[in-house]
């Protein structure tokens, strides 16, 4: 692993936790910055560029939230799993639309921490390693300008579903998991299928000639869903 893939940057004002946190990235061979506000944080982030961020939402001098919604705003696309209170459903929800990749509650086990971190990594060289323009049909998709069009005229999609599109996109042509969508676009293991069903159906609406009669987001019973043949 390079030292730039090593770079975690940990923004989270609890000292404490924060030092466990730190603590245990070296331990595990990653090279981790710290900061406990948003001001900080900004600081870091212009010095140099993590491979990924831990970002608790309850910070001193902004909400966490605004400083996600920045990096998200100008394209940045660096990973970002946010550290959420237990019960505080809206937040997530609300990080997770802005484009966080994965959320932990607390508390947590540091082997949980790390099993997000791994997997947001993981996504994160998958999609840099796909190809940055990719047709299905009369279907573009630009990964790298997070832009569809279809048939040459520009598809409006909202965050989530460009991510969910962009992840089948990347395997076109395979079928991909209920489980392996819903954990890489929602990250959480125990997101509801009726969120990928619900968002499956406003993605059909947007791309397809005849919704009810899909020909390029198609099912794969029991399984999951698979772009193109």
């Amino acid at each position: 692993m390079s030292a730039a893939a090593r770079r975690v940057l940990v923004v989270e004002d609890d000292k404490a936790l924060r030092h466990s946190i730190v603590a245990s990235l070296k331990a595990e061979g990653y090279a981790p910055d710290e900061s406990g506000s948003v001001t900080s944080a900004r600081q870091h982030l212009t010095a140099a560029a993590p491979a990924l961020i831990i970002l608790d939402l309850g910070l001193p001098d902004a909400d966490g939230l605004t400083l996600l919604s920045e990096l998200r705003a100008r394209g940045d696309l660096t990973p970002i799993i946010v550290l959420t209170a237990r019960g505080d459903e809206a937040s997530k929800v609300r990080a997770l639309d802005l484009g966080a990749d994965d959320y932990v509650t607390k508390p947590f086990g540091l082997a949980e921490l790390f099993a997000r971190i791994r997997s947001a990594l993981r996504h994160a060289v998958q999609m840099r390693g796909a190809a940055p323009i990719i047709t299905v049909g009369d279907l573009t998709i630009d990964l790298a300008r997070r832009n569809v069009s279809k048939a040459g005229a520009d598809v409006k999609l909202t965050r989530k579903e460009f991510d969910l599109l962009a992840e089948l996109a990347v395997r076109a042509g395979e079928p991909v998991a209920h489980e392996s969508l819903l954990s890489a676009v929602w990250g959480a293991q125990d997101a509801d299928i009726r969120y990928l069903r619900v968002y499956i159906g406003q993605l059909r609406d947007k791309i397809e000639d005849d919704p009810k009669n899909p020909t390029l987001l198609l099912s794969e019973q029991g399984y999951g869903y698979r772009l193109g043949g």
